[in-house]
């Protein structure tokens, strides 16, 4: 005689045969001519009277037989073991369990949980009703109304306040919702701050003078940046790898300054009026430190710059800014939505903004 676990699971082997058979469209449902390919005899010793799966729960192939006795749980009808209640699945044989025993059931994949779950086992969602309608209008409207825009002055001092005036806040001069009419390097309508599923964005208007971000974190140049440190603006340009020199005619060699590796991008510091000053050459492996008395590039009539204020280090082909503890901080233009967080400052115009969640 075959052992008892073999038995228990050939029981399973078969239950789940005739429930596929059963769940199956027949031949003609599916436009196919029937082709008996063979037929299983199940032996009577061994048949179990399996009741139908139920139609409304789709993938859920068991149902819990009734208890045999008073008090008696219900039993798994593949492996007859005894169900707990609230368990979606059978402790003996992992089979799901349909009916009252599963409990919830997950309206978005259709898998059962125990009563008392909260959160589907599955896919995470939501089973209280109306959890998510409530959920998301609350914290939503009250991130919002948390949000404040404070103004500050030269000192860091707060000198004003400022709300979001919804999921669109405008700043600028004259027609926004945060308005500063005095502030002569501000454009009409300069930035904008964005509040979308819980994230505050800033985006510049295409203003005259931009709209800076101070660095929280190192940065990754791209070409074209804008670096604002002090009061000195630079900017980042890509060179690329220059070609080999074509020999001269008469093979005579040209002279020139010995440099450890080939130039492969620019810094140049801008004047108000967009023309150039001085420029610093970058090449792989070459870091440029920054400030007012210390430094490889020095501003020493700039009193807005720390001594040592920032650097610019070089890694493989990139080039990363860091902020080396300065008092001002380094601010890069906006150019795609940046996004904000509990304490990021953002410069618009003359005004110094800082959020505060």
């Amino acid at each position: 005689m075959p052992p008892p676990a073999f038995v228990g699971r050939l029981k399973v082997m078969e239950a789940k045969l005739s429930q596929w058979a059963t769940l199956a469209p027949s031949p003609s449902a599916r436009g196919l001519t029937a082709c008996t390919v063979g037929t299983h005899h199940e032996p009577q010793s061994q048949r179990v009277d399996r009741p139908a799966p139920d139609p409304r729960s789709p993938g859920v192939p068991v149902m819990a037989s009734p208890a045999s006795g008073p008090g008696a749980a219900p039993q798994c009808t593949v492996c007859e073991t005894p169900l707990v209640a609230g368990m979606p699945f059978c402790p003996g044989c992992g089979t799901q369990v349909a009916g009252e025993t599963a409990g919830k059931t997950c309206a978005r994949c259709s898998t059962p949980a125990a009563q008392t779950a909260q959160f589907c086992p599955a896919c995470g969602y939501g089973l209280e009703p109306g959890a998510h309608r409530q959920r998301s209008s609350f914290q939503g409207d009250k991130a919002q109304q948390a949000i404040r825009i404070v103004v500050l002055d030269e000192t860091g001092s707060t000198i004003g306040e400022h709300r979001l005036a919804g999921r669109q806040t405008t700043i600028g001069r004259q027609g926004a919702d945060i308005e500063f009419p005095d502030d002569l390097f501000l454009s009409p309508r300069h930035a904008l701050l964005n509040f979308v599923d819980g994230r505050l964005t800033v985006q510049d208007l295409g203003s005259r003078n931009r709209t800076w971000h101070f660095l929280e974190a190192p940065h990754r140049l791209r070409d074209g940046d804008l670096v604002l440190i002090g009061s000195q603006v630079i900017r980042f340009r890509r060179l690329g790898y220059p070609g080999p020199n074509p020999p001269e005619a008469d093979q005579t060699r040209r002279m020139g300054s010995l440099v450890p590796s080939a130039d492969i991008a620019l810094l140049t510091q801008l004047r108000s009026d967009g023309s150039e000053r001085d420029i610093i050459h970058l090449s792989p492996g070459r870091n440029i430190t920054i400030g007012r008395d210390e430094g490889d590039w020095l501003f020493g009539f700039d009193p807005s710059l720390s001594g040592l204020h920032a650097q610019i280090r070089s890694e493989d082909a990139d080039f990363v800014i860091v902020d080396a503890g300065s008092r001002n901080g380094v601010a890069i233009a906006v150019r795609d939505d940046v996004e904000l967080g509990d304490g990021s400052r953002i410069l618009v115009g003359d005004r110094m903004l800082r959020v505060e969640i």
